[in-house]
């Protein structure tokens, strides 16, 4: 007897383009949420786009109200639920980049109130997945959350976000590549689930922006629109998955191990872009599509090495050979690579 089932939970409204900003209440509206909205932003999205959006609901009679996060912690998730429960909020918007989207829809998760995604900067596909990730002390936690209820990404205020940051967002999706890769390996050596449908549409999304790297360009709004709309699609493989295992896998692990050891880590998106180089070669070999990672990365201007990423040999070897003891979570790292393999891969790459 079948008896297998799942629970797919994806936005209902994903708004892309140029000046969508301004339907931010339009998209809000088809919703039916009740109550007063909360906005989780921080000083510079606060600053480029908070008062157009207070507008835009002020011109239907609602006041919003608005809190600042400095930084992303779970101490800024505790305060952000306290200042919904004081005002009552019907449902919070996360506006700006990754910090306030994830603090806010970690909030509402726990708050059990809607969350719609306000991004002002594509730097990586939280925008519109269901998990939401934390610095903790010398770690970084990654956090299972409903995904947005609608996703407003206003393409004009994104093309004119600081370029490093599309740079990571690209990134971010170019190394579901191999994340895509470790998935199927976990299925074949540990019976992992896969789905076929959020595997394909992962690489897919990667493939795209590999392809078309030489295509995006800094302050071209239809470069904007092509990774947004890639970000869209990442996260709603991780929605299909009900894991982030489409979007996530030894790099990601590296990733974090550098998060760990670095004093300044680089961007998430920069980070995991230069770990995909390696972890592309360690599946494939030197006739792999390493080189074909590595030429879409510098192709967006995005770093290719530990040295483009302030990172020292020793730390990225490091991170390299100790990675698989971030989280029980097979990949091309095995049970550990060694130190020898992993200096040989990253040599090789051209990423030492």
């Amino acid at each position: 007897m079948f008896e297998k089932s799942t629970w797919i939970r994806l936005p209902r409204n994903v708004v892309v383009g140029h000046g969508v900003l301004d339907s931010v209440v339009e998209a809000i509206e088809e919703l039916y949420l009740d109550g007063q909205p909360l906005v989780v932003t921080s000083p510079t999205p606060a600053d480029l786009a908070a008062d157009r959006l207070r507008a835009a609901f002020e011109s239907i009679g609602i006041e919003p109200a608005v809190t600042i996060v400095e930084r992303a912690s779970f101490g800024a998730v505790e305060e952000v639920m306290a200042a919904a429960e004081e005002i009552d909020a019907g449902y919070l918007i996360g506006l700006g980049g990754g910090k306030p989207i994830d603090i806010a829809k970690m909030a509402a998760d726990e708050r059990g109130c809607g969350f719609v995604s306000v991004p002002t900067a594509a730097s990586h596909d939280g925008i519109v997945s269901g998990r939401g990730s934390v610095p903790d002390g010398d770690s970084r936690h990654s956090v299972a959350a409903h995904p947005p209820l609608a996703v407003i990404a206003d393409t004009e205020l994104i093309a004119n976000a600081p370029w490093r940051l599309t740079t990571a967002g690209c990134a971010d999706i170019i190394s579901n590549y191999t994340a895509v890769k470790d998935w199927q390996l976990a299925h074949r050596l540990k019976n992992v689930e896969y789905s076929e449908y959020a595997g394909a549409l992962s690489r897919m999304t990667a493939e795209m922006l590999v392809d078309r790297s030489d295509s995006i360009k800094r302050g071209l709004e239809e470069s904007a629109w092509v990774v947004v709309k890639a970000l869209v699609s990442s996260g709603v493989a991780m929605s299909i998955a009900g894991s982030s295992r489409p979007a996530s896998g030894a790099e990601h692990l590296i990733s974090h191990q550098l998060d760990r050891i670095a004093t300044d880590a680089a961007l998430h998106g920069h980070q995991v872009g230069v770990a995909s180089i390696v972890t592309e070669y360690l599946h494939s070999g030197e006739g792999g599509d390493w080189k074909r990672v590595r030429d879409a990365l510098a192709g967006i201007d995005a770093p290719t090495t530990a040295g483009g990423l302030g990172i020292g040999d020793e730390q990225f070897i490091e991170a390299m050979t100790t990675a698989h003891e971030i989280r029980d979570r097979y990949t091309i790292l095995g049970d550990g690579i060694e130190e020898p393999a992993a200096i040989e891969a990253a040599t090789v790459t051209g990423v030492l």
